[in-house]
């Protein structure tokens, strides 16, 4: 025992000293710690190192020193960025006289231009890590400057330089940075690669937050795809700025207003200034995207918080002045929730959480800016005196759906016996209309991301189911009562399953099923309505349940696009409708969750272009063959045959068919 404590108590020998303590230098730990400085090594990261050179050439030129910007992707994967601006400079630093301030900008961490003094007013680089972050997980980097009609032009590699400042000769009609690089293959992968519909989105947005700058895009033909319609060249130019941004997303949108609320004002104190521009859309969902210094902030902060504050004392305000006593109880969420709105924000010395600026975190910006879209908010109002009323309808409406939604759930809690919990991942609509109300049963939280998306949060829910549910037809009653992902769906539709079904007691009047247009969303869907079979079949019975009609392939030539359901229907278009000269591109969708949710909505979800096939059980007999036997035999049987235990009556079924089968999916 004495051996055993003893072998416990003597740890093994370690010499930890001070050579084990590792001191990097330069710009090593931005190598060795990429996380810290852009967030990680993912796509998201690897666009990010664009978006930094980006936002230095936007703050010369909301600091009035440049006024165009060039963003190329080259084939090879290049970036370059051109400013025409003062350009950085060239001339020794005190700090350091055997190097350039260009060369200390590059290879030194928090070092710059925008500490203090009067180089920039306000900018979106702030922290001085920025471009030497950039350098440092670039395996090519290399910087031009024109100084006094010189080009001076230096290079480096994974931070280092490569060669020395040096001027290759005299310039006119040029001036500013040029920066260009590419990233190192060893931090984000060899695959790694910049996405033209980013970038281009990314170069688009700046232009609309800062309307004195032109910003000129190009991109190598070979990386564009006709999917993404994003041009290989645009000079873009917003005189609106981000009130002509709103406008384009709005286009063909019913709002509740006809005139976008849109403004620019200096805060009272002058330390900064903001614009904005809000719409409230009628049925589309709205979105919030705030920007500090042109740099986006996906995460809010404080300066939406300001916009909230002053927007919800406004309407309340003018609620009171009308005699309407409602609008004492409108919040934020009534007020913005359900807006498109644009706020872009300038100001000194912001304050962010992490390198990577995703949310503004200086506390006195809220205040200035509650107070400014207070007293601007006011004089809409008051201007516009119809409309103003026709909004103030409207979020009264949202406050008393809030409120009664409230009351039900309090009302619930109260009565055990009636408390109905609905599943976590039920994204459910606002109506209790069950003429109008639909819920679609999607695979996968990949496919309801994009359903939530599209969907119309007024009339349509969605539920998002984990894999393929339980075959019904084949478990014990026990295993099926147990099953979570049955009992999500038996809770959502709210009327009770087996003998206990109710369908007066459903909570939608359509019940679509949307699964991916291939082999696997068939299966999935034959589950499905298999369930709604055994389970629910007097909701079936009754017309409640629906099949959507999601495409399979996207067909493309020229300008015509269209949509395919499946193989012969592509070929049908191609024949069809395909006549003209052109290349003609076939896509394949991968699934639900890969369409962009504009394509989901246009192709599955709108009421109005949408196909659904209604589910139904024959009153009557079926015909069926399975193998050498022909006959008549009752749904049940049928039902039971194709997916109950007995496998080889499925395998009769598929010999007494396989001929009438052209096109397999495999």
């Amino acid at each position: 025992m004495s051996d055993l404590f003893s072998s416990i108590r003597t740890p093994a020998k370690s010499d930890y000293t001070a050579k084990d303590i590792e001191v990097l230098e330069g710009l090593e730990p931005v190598r060795r710690r990429p996380g810290m400085y852009i967030g990680g090594t993912d796509e998201r990261s690897l666009h990010h190192l664009v978006a930094e050179v980006l936002d230095n050439a936007m703050d010369e030129a909301v600091a009035g020193h440049a006024s165009r910007i060039e963003v190329e992707l080259s084939a090879d994967g290049m970036v370059t960025v051109r400013d025409n601006g003062r350009g950085i400079p060239i001339d020794p630093h005190p700090k350091f006289p055997d190097k350039s301030a260009l060369e200390v900008i590059l290879t030194t961490l928090h070092s710059g231009g925008k500490f203090g003094g009067d180089a920039y007013k306000t900018s979106g680089g702030l922290h001085g890590v920025g471009v030497s972050v950039v350098n440092a997980l670039s395996s090519f980097l290399a910087v031009e400057v024109v100084n006094q009609r010189q080009l001076w032009r230096q290079t480096y590699s994974r931070g280092a330089p490569t060669s020395k400042l040096e001027s290759t000769g005299s310039v006119h009609n040029r001036r500013g940075t040029t920066l260009i690089f590419h990233p190192d293959p060893e931090i984000f992968g060899a695959h790694a690669r910049f996405k033209p519909a980013v970038l281009y989105q990314m170069v688009r947005s700046r232009a609309y937050l800062f309307k004195g700058v032109e910003i000129r895009w190009s991109c190598a033909e070979e990386l564009l795809k006709s999917v993404d319609k994003i041009p290989s060249s645009e000079t873009l130019h917003f005189p609106g700025g981000i009130a002509d941004y709103l406008s384009e997303s709005m286009a063909g949108v019913d709002m509740v207003t006809p005139k976008i609320f849109a403004g620019e004002a200096d805060f009272n104190d002058g330390s900064g200034r903001l614009e904005w521009a809000i719409a409230w859309p009628v049925q589309e969902e709205g979105f919030l995207r705030s920007y500090c210094n042109t740099v986006v902030t996906p995460q809010g902060g404080t300066h939406e918080l300001g916009l909230r504050q002053g927007m919800t004392r406004s309407l309340r305000a003018y609620g009171e002045l009308i005699g309407n006593r409602k609008a004492s109880q409108i919040t934020s969420d009534d007020c913005i929730g359900d807006a498109a709105v644009i706020l872009s924000v300038f100001v000194r010395d912001p304050q962010f959480q992490g390198q990577t600026k995703e949310k503004l975190v200086s506390v006195q910006v809220t205040r200035l800016i509650e107070n400014v879209m207070k007293d601007h908010f006011d004089h809409w109002l008051s201007d516009h005196r119809e409309i103003a009323e026709e909004l103030l309808n409207f979020i009264i409406e949202r406050v008393e759906e809030r409120l009664k939604r409230k009351q039900t759930k309090e009302a619930q809690r109260q009565s055990p016996t009636k408390r109905l919990r609905l599943p976590g991942k039920l994204a459910d609509c606002i109506s209790e209309n069950l003429a109008e109300t639909e819920i679609f049963l999607v695979e996968g939280d990949s496919a309801g991301g994009s359903a939530k998306q599209a969907r119309n949060r007024r009339t349509q829910a969605v539920l998002p189911l984990r894999g393929k549910i339980l075959n019904v037809a084949t478990a014990t009653s026990d295993k099926a009562k147990a099953n979570q992902e049955l009992i999500d769906l038996g809770k959502a539709l709210g009327c009770g399953t087996g003998k206990a079904c109710n369908p007066s007691q459903l909570r939608y009047g359509r019940i679509i099923i949307m699964t991916d247009a291939d082999v696997d969303g068939a299966h999935i869907a034959s589950l499905l309505m298999t369930f709604f079979f055994q389970e629910m079949r007097p909701v079936l019975e009754a017309g409640h349940l629906f099949l959507a009609q999601p495409p399979l392939y996207r067909i493309v030539q020229g300008n015509t696009s269209l949509y395919a359901r499946d193989d012969l229907h592509r070929d049908e278009l191609i024949k069809t409708k395909f006549t003209g000269k052109g290349k003609i591109e076939i896509s394949r969708f991968k699934g639900l969750g890969e369409m962009p949710w504009q394509q989901l909505k246009e192709t599955a979800m709108d009421p109005v272009k949408r196909v659904l096939l209604r589910v139904s059980v024959p009153q009557e007999e079926i015909a069926a063959t399975f193998g050498e036997k022909e006959g008549m035999i009752p749904i049940e049987e049928f039902v039971d045959s194709l997916m109950g235990r007995r496998a080889e009556k499925r395998y009769a079924f598929i010999q007494g068919n396989a001929s009438l089968v052209h096109d397999l999916d495999v």
